[in-house]
């Protein structure tokens, strides 16, 4: 029998056997083994990545304060500004013409100033972070400068809307409030006409920004800027296309009280000049004949005529631009024929008395003026008007006319323009005066890069800082870092209907303007001034009528006689005398107030209730300081609406009715007839 032979233990594997052994493992083991080596080096590479992304929060403070700080969100490429202690984000910043994956930390620039961090992308843009100080106390605030490290780079950094509602920017056509329902494209951040541009932003604006999470921005004056909207998504901060190297700077600063103005966010507040609404409210416009002086003249003496037998013969009759410079031919009549003239012909303010006169002017002169034609003959049009390159004058459209427009870098023409307009006031007895035209920058319609000293609302803010000197009777149609000067802004013109191009806008606009600084402005004509397919509304009118009078001026184009019953006309005459002894009282008082802490007069329903988010999207409320809240009727065809009472542990009365009902609810379905308008006080 074969039986198998005993081995003798040697301690070694006889070389035939081991060798043999391993060349009949190797073809079939050969692939495991490699496809086992392939396994634990994946296996090993995966364990590392998912090490570093246990180990590496998503989020790193980049810089950090007292009460908060900056931290970097690799996942989104963004920015955080987050309060402390309560660890609350209150804005999220994505980062925009960077490569946002590539992650900041921690590779600090400026690692030995514990004040400030500084990191840049290679050959993109450089960051820097920089504690600032606060514009009031118990503030902290943090600077954000980028500076692009090739020309074509154009940064943009967007503020995120979701749960945070915004207000302040820019004005816009269709005024929303808060501004997360607008939607604009990237333009620039300049104040225009929304005549000539209506998807533009309108003739006030700031560079201020409020977050309902307690949060302002503040964009940098001195840098060149494009907004953007995305209706409900985020708002955008962006550097011009096409400037070589333009940077992006900005403020941000968490608060923990009332917000500041927006005319002192970010800087040392300059507190505003004395300014009260006037006594001689309200402003009946004038659009009687206009072919010559004297068919002015006898208009104007039918209208004061109509408005003393209505028993409206207070206020203030205003004349347009057109009208002013009818009026005013009389200015470029020489001396010696103005003395010729019979006097009979000569402009008799005491012909409309106790009604006064406004008059019109504008930065712009026809190129066929003789105003102008004597400039070039006298050769006058180097310094007196904006020019490409003197003697060639920069020629833009205004209303219809081919124009030249002033040039108020010049002290000369600034002098000889406020001569005429006292001249003119003096000539005419004008009570006030209108400066339009006084939004936009005539070298950007044209297409043409604007010199430093008007880059921008420059212009804006250059012609406001002139008209200023005529007193606190003179009235502008812009509003550019000007809100402490003592003027009143001249609103946008209006549609006559429902939408927020027209009746809904109103109160938007209301709280927009004051929450800038402009707490003085002239609303547009009752009934609104552009035309809409609709035919008069009569509703219209009284619901407009209504809402006026808790403004600080009522102004009106058509009067009640025309477009309504005999019973507007009485309303209309109840509502004048309320804003004369309610109203105005009220607004001198929170005027007080303004001149101390520059809080606005009119305020959002949010100013009572700062943290309840259902004030913070009420737009068709205001307070008028913190003791009148108007919620008036703003949709066709209704009698009653919802009403917010802001302030809980406040109480409010009806002054309608004088029922009384806590603060901080909601009433449903209130009732509101077509001749009553919903007033409480605290």
């Amino acid at each position: 029998d074969r039986t198998m032979p005993l081995a003798r233990p040697t301690g070694q594997i006889p070389e035939a056997t081991w060798t043999l052994g391993f060349r009949e493992m190797t073809e079939p083991w050969k692939g495991a083994l490699g496809c086992l080596g392939v396994a634990v080096f994946f296996a090993m590479t995966i364990g590392i990545i998912s090490w570093q992304a246990l180990e590496q929060s998503p989020e790193e403070w980049v810089l950090r304060g007292r009460t908060g700080g900056v931290l970097w969100e690799r996942r989104r490429g963004a920015l955080l500004l987050r309060a402390l202690p309560t660890g609350r984000t209150v804005a999220v910043i994505a980062v925009g013409g960077v490569p946002a994956a590539e992650p900041p930390p921690p590779r600090d620039r400026c690692w030995h100033d514990g004040g400030q961090f500084c990191y840049a992308w290679e050959e993109d843009a450089e960051l820097r972070l920089s504690l600032e100080p606060p514009p009031a106390p118990a503030t902290e605030c943090y600077g954000v400068r980028w500076t692009p490290l090739r020309p074509d780079v154009m940064l943009k950094d967007c503020f995120s809307m979701a749960n945070v509602s915004w207000y302040g920017g820019a004005s816009v056509r269709a005024q929303r409030w808060p501004l997360n329902g607008a939607e604009s494209p990237a333009q620039p951040f300049v104040s225009g006409d929304f005549s000539q541009n209506p998807a533009g932003y309108g003739p006030v604006l700031e560079r201020y920004f409020l977050g309902s999470t307690g949060v302002t921005v503040t964009a940098a004056p001195d840098v060149p800027l494009f907004l953007s909207l995305e209706s409900n998504r985020h708002f955008c901060l962006e550097s011009p296309a096409g400037r070589a190297a333009a940077p992006l700077g900005y403020l941000l600063c968490p608060l923990s009280r009332s917000p500041p103005p927006a005319s002192c966010a970010g800087t040392r507040c300059e507190p505003p000049h004395r300014l009260f609404p006037p006594r001689r409210s309200p402003i009946w416009r004038y659009y009687g004949p206009a072919g010559s002086a004297a068919k002015i003249k006898r208009g104007l003496r039918s209208l004061a005529k109509r408005l003393k037998r209505h028993r409206l013969q207070e206020g203030v009759l205003a004349l347009g631009e057109r009208c002013t410079a009818v009026l005013a031919a009389t200015d470029h009549v020489p001396p010696e024929r103005r003395k010729r003239q019979d006097s009979a012909h000569a402009w008799d303010p005491s012909l409309i008395a106790p009604l006064q006169l406004s008059i019109t002017l504008s930065p712009y002169t026809s190129i066929a003026s003789p105003l102008f034609l004597r400039s070039l003959r006298d050769g006058e049009t180097a310094g007196y008007w904006l020019s490409l390159q003197p003697p060639v004058p920069l020629l833009t459209m205004w209303k219809g006319r081919l124009c030249a427009c002033l040039n108020v870098t010049s002290e000369a023409a600034l002098s000889w323009y406020l001569a005429r307009a006292r001249r003119l006031r003096q000539m005419l007895g004008a009570a006030y005066m209108v400066f339009e035209g006084a939004e936009g920058n005539a070298f950007l319609q044209q297409a043409v890069p604007p010199p430093a000293e008007l880059a921008g609302d420059r212009y804006t803010r250059a012609l406001a800082v002139a008209v200023a000197t005529l007193g606190n009777a003179t009235v502008i149609s812009a509003g550019a870092r000007s809100s402490h000067l003592p003027l009143f802004v001249q609103m946008s013109p209006l549609r006559s209907d429902w939408s927020h191009a027209g009746l809904k806008g109103l109160i938007p606009s209301v709280l927009h303007y004051s929450l800038l600084g402009y707490n003085f402005f002239i609303p547009d004509a009752v009934g609104g001034s552009l035309a809409s397919d609709a035919p008069g509304d009569p509703e219209l009118y009284v619901r407009w009528l209504q809402i006026v009078t808790f403004l600080p001026v009522m102004a009106f184009s058509t009067p009640p006689w025309l477009c309504c019953d005999a019973w507007v006309l009485n309303l209309t005459r109840q509502c004048i005398r309320r804003h004369r002894d309610f109203v105005v009282p009220l607004i001198t008082k929170y005027s007080e107030e303004w001149l101390r802490s520059g809080y606005p007069i009119f305020r959002p329903a949010w100013w009572l209730s700062p943290t309840d988010p259902t004030a913070f999207t009420i737009e068709d409320e205001f307070l008028i300081g913190d003791e009148v809240l108007v919620a008036p009727i703003t949709e066709k065809g209704q009698t009653w609406r919802d009403i917010y009472l802001p302030g809980e542990g406040h109480l409010w009365m009806d002054t309608n009715t004088a029922r009384v009902f806590d603060g901080g609810t909601v009433l449903r379905n209130y009732s509101a007839s077509l001749a009553e308008v919903p007033v409480f006080v605290k």
